[in-house]
């Protein structure tokens, strides 16, 4: 089948549906944001490894539009200023998400092509949040009062990662099932 722009939008279009139906499948949510959920970046990674990165990156800023939608009202919440608010939603929303349109940047080295695009696109959505965490939440200070270390970048590191570790390494296994039953890594990798 031959893929025109149209095939390539809509199928665009299922995966961004799929990612955001199984973001609401949270196995562990943290309270100041961030979850393990049950596979919702792979759709948009496969998307990514099969299409470029062009239609990737066009397929996540969607996907991230789409969640910082549905999480606003928690993040509102929060009792942000305006400015740690925007931060907040550029860093740990449109830059975050958006980096996962990356996961096709060295699908043409094939497997370990493929799972070094995810673990780089997944690591920069996680390096995205430490950002937010250290400089924007510092800086907003209210929620940091109890749980704040001297540093707030290690404090960052490590509640960031104890969420998209787990995240990363779920996402790699589904892709690697995937890649190795042959019906479906012939539908997802393009030869």
């Amino acid at each position: 089948m031959k893929n025109t722009k149209t095939i390539k939008l809509v199928e665009g279009a299922v995966m961004v549906a799929l990612a955001v139906v199984l973001s609401f499948v949270k196995i562990i949510k943290f309270p100041w944001g961030g979850s393990v959920t049950l596979l919702s970046m792979l759709p948009i990674v496969i998307y990514s490894i099969r299409n470029g990165v062009k239609w990737g990156m066009l397929v996540s800023v969607v996907y991230a539009l789409l969640q910082m939608f549905i999480d606003l009202g928690e993040v509102v919440s929060w009792g942000l200023t305006a400015s740690a608010l925007i931060g907040t939603l550029v860093f740990d929303y449109i830059i975050a998400f958006s980096a996962l349109g990356l996961a096709g940047i060295f699908r043409s080295r094939r497997i370990l092509g493929e799972i070094a695009g995810i673990v780089l696109a997944v690591f920069l959505r996680y390096a995205s949040h430490v950002v937010s965490g250290a400089v924007i939440f510092h800086s907003a200070g209210k929620i940091w009062e109890s749980f704040a270390t001297d540093n707030s970048w290690i404090y960052s590191l490590l509640y960031n990662g104890a969420y998209m570790l787990p995240e990363m390494i779920f996402t790699v296994i589904g892709a690697v099932i995937l890649f190795a039953v042959p019906q479906t890594k012939k539908l997802i990798v393009k030869e």
